[in-house]
């Protein structure tokens, strides 16, 4: 890895750029200096398609001068821009730096409005018509991506609009999560069920919990293995807000239900991850979008 992060790569792209700059002046030098021997009828003895002859004519005057100026502003853009490796630029200009200055004249722009929502409790926000407005815009450009433009997410990407919460679903939870993110781990814990018929029976067991469909049997027999998952999802399968684990006494499933979805992540563990937004949003807007995010399941405040 090393070997691409060296100085010897921007050398290498800088000396490219200048050499190939310089190139075609050089190359605009000999086309206008060379002499081709041409016929008498100006010809340089090339056709084409029978009767198409290349005509030894020297190169338009406005063409060359267009060449030349081209080359011209290539070496001047080169010394005001990023053109040749690292070099910055006597002007220091970056796209980096272009897209922080918009992003700060915009949150400039914005700021009075998201300070008028600052000091409101989420639930009373939640019932703002102008801030759901926002909120809604907020959502769609950040999380409807994983989560669905109607918050009703998929597989593995929870539904935001009932009441099933793997973190806590009170506000200050919401807003957490938005802001730092999750990563939920479930680890595999095959080894410490036992065996494969151990686990398929505390598959059933587990569906039991729910009432979902399951072998009476195997769930009885499976009863004592969900002792190596207490742990995490509580004795009773109620789960653990603290640690993002689910609640397997409902009947939501976030990868999958049956025995096999069940076994499956018992085997190979299973881990989920919200990224943080932190860096892409402000304390205020992410004040406004987690006040939406709790007003897609529940009843706000007029």
């Amino acid at each position: 890895m090393s070997d691409f992060t060296s100085e010897f790569w921007h050398l290498y792209v800088a000396g490219l750029t200048l050499v190939s700059i310089i190139a075609c002046l050089v190359l605009l030098w000999i086309s206008g200096t060379t002499k081709v021997k041409a016929h008498d009828d100006n010809t340089t003895g090339h056709v084409w398609d029978g009767d198409l002859r290349e005509m030894n004519n020297p190169l338009p005057r406005w063409w060359v001068y267009l060449f030349i100026i081209t080359v011209i502003f290539a070496l001047v853009y080169g010394a005001l821009y990023p053109t040749f490796g690292k070099w910055g630029g006597q002007l220091g200009w970056s796209s980096t730096g272009q897209h922080t200055a918009e992003v700060k004249k915009a949150e400039e722009s914005f700021a009075p409005i998201y300070a008028a929502f600052s000091g409101m409790e989420p639930e009373k926000l939640a019932g703002d018509p102008a801030a759901m407005a926002i909120g809604e815009r907020l959502f769609m450009n950040y999380c409807a991506q994983c989560h669905g433009s109607d918050a009703g997410g998929s597989k593995s990407f929870p539904n935001l609009t009932d009441n099933d919460w793997l973190w806590g679903g009170e506000p200050v939870a919401i807003k957490e999560t938005i802001t730092n993110g999750r990563m939920g781990v479930m680890p595999p814990m095959a080894a410490a069920v036992g065996n494969a018929d151990d686990v398929n029976n505390l598959a059933n067991y587990v569906l039991s919990l729910s009432g979902s469909p399951h072998d009476p049997v195997k769930a009885t027999l499976g009863k004592s293995k969900f002792a190596a998952c207490a742990a995490c999802h509580g004795a009773e399968g109620k789960g653990n807000p603290l640690m993002g684990a689910p609640n397997l006494t409902d009947n939501v499933w976030l990868h999958g239900w049956g025995v096999e979805a069940i076994t499956k992540i018992v085997n190979e563990g299973k881990t989920n991850v919200m990224p943080a937004q932190n860096a892409l949003l402000t304390e205020q807007q992410i004040h406004v979008l987690a006040s939406y995010v709790w007003g897609l399941s529940n009843k706000p405040q007029r």
